[in-house]
């Protein structure tokens, strides 16, 4: 049975088919992953990860803070840090640590899955808009959540929540390799908070001669991730709200760029590429986040925040280029909305 009658305005649901879960990542073909190989020159690589650790506390998000280790154990009492072996075997001269994490898969460098973000729609066409995602599978359908169960730590809440479709486990398996473009709102803005529109986004892009087609993965920097960097896991509420450019998600000019140019990813150094939170309009119901409902809900654009781009923004610049090969799949974890990454540039 087809899940939807009718699409979002602008939309590319069933475009790849009525079951697909891939999006724009569809349009990374071997052909322009081969596009994106003979952008390499020299062969130099760039982590664009900040440590998964960072920003530090929980002042970006509420909801999200920073990860937690332990060791794993081998009994009651008994830890698998710095574990010998002699304890199991006298002639055994071993020296074993496992550890674990409890996480925020969203806290750092990340990925955004298309369950991370849906909206109110009616496609069915019965006048009574539904809870729906891209390529319109539902909530309590396709990505569940079993309810609330208080007491598992004190800031995780429900337990077995899972994406049965949209999961970034299916990003993932696709490998994300292609051809990065690199735009520089820093050159432009500075560390200036302010919500870029159209015509500074365009103007950015032709002074760097800037250009972008299918298939694309989009990093724009702005050069948060050095603000983040440089307070060293002791944020400032002050400077991480009000600190770099963000895009202004509302601009339908720059949500027709997105459509328009085929991009397959949005990218960013900042928390969520666009402003946040969103202007509301005068008039009507809207979206607190329009970039994240025009690229996850309606068109399968994958977006991923808080990247470290500092250096290879600053390589691309010296070298009056910004083109390279981007290599930045997420986690393979099954059911998941969100992922953290450590993507690699080779220019």
């Amino acid at each position: 049975m087809k899940r939807w009658t009718q699409r979002p305005p602008g939309s590319n649901w069933g475009d790849f088919g009525e079951d697909d879960e891939l999006g724009r990542i569809n349009l990374l073909t071997p052909e322009r992953v081969l596009a994106a190989v003979r952008e390499v020159q020299v062969g130099q690589v760039f982590c664009l990860s900040l440590p998964l650790d960072l920003p530090g506390g929980n002042l970006l998000n509420p909801r999200r803070h920073p990860p937690r280790r332990y060791a794993t154990v081998r009994g009651p009492g008994q830890s698998a840090f710095n574990f010998l072996t002699r304890q199991l075997d006298p002639r055994q001269i071993d020296l074993i640590s496992d550890d674990a994490v409890l996480m925020a898969l969203q806290y750092s460098t990340q990925w955004d899955s298309f369950a991370h973000v849906g909206a109110l729609f009616d496609a069915d066409g019965d006048g009574v808009p539904e809870q729906r995602y891209y390529n319109g599978f539902q909530a309590g359908v396709d990505v569940v959540d079993p309810g609330y169960k208080p007491g598992i730590v004190d800031w995780c809440c429900s337990e077995g929540v899972e994406a049965r479709k949209l999961g970034i486990e299916t990003m993932a398996a696709s490998g994300v390799q292609g051809r990065g473009v690199l735009i520089d709102l820093h050159a432009v803005v500075g560390r200036e908070r302010r919500a870029v529109g159209w015509d500074e986004l365009k103007a950015a892009m032709d002074a760097q001669s800037v250009s972008v087609e299918p298939g694309d993965m989009v990093c724009i920097w702005t050069g948060f991730d050095q603000v983040i960097l440089e307070q060293k896991g002791q944020p400032t509420a002050e400077l991480l709200h009000n600190s770099c450019a963000t895009l202004d998600g509302s601009d339908k000019r720059i949500q027709q760029w997105v459509t328009d140019s085929g991009m397959v990813a949005l990218i960013s150094d900042n928390y969520a590429v666009e402003n946040h939170p969103g202007t509301a309009p005068a008039q009507g119901n809207y979206p607190i986040l329009p970039l994240h409902h025009h690229c996850l809900f309606k068109l399968g654009v994958h977006l991923g925040e808080l990247w470290y781009l500092a250096e290879l923004a600053t390589w691309l610049r010296a070298h009056r280029r910004n083109r390279f090969l981007l290599t930045a799949p997420p986690l393979r974890l099954p059911g998941a909305v969100g992922s953290p990454a450590t993507p690699v540039a080779t220019v």
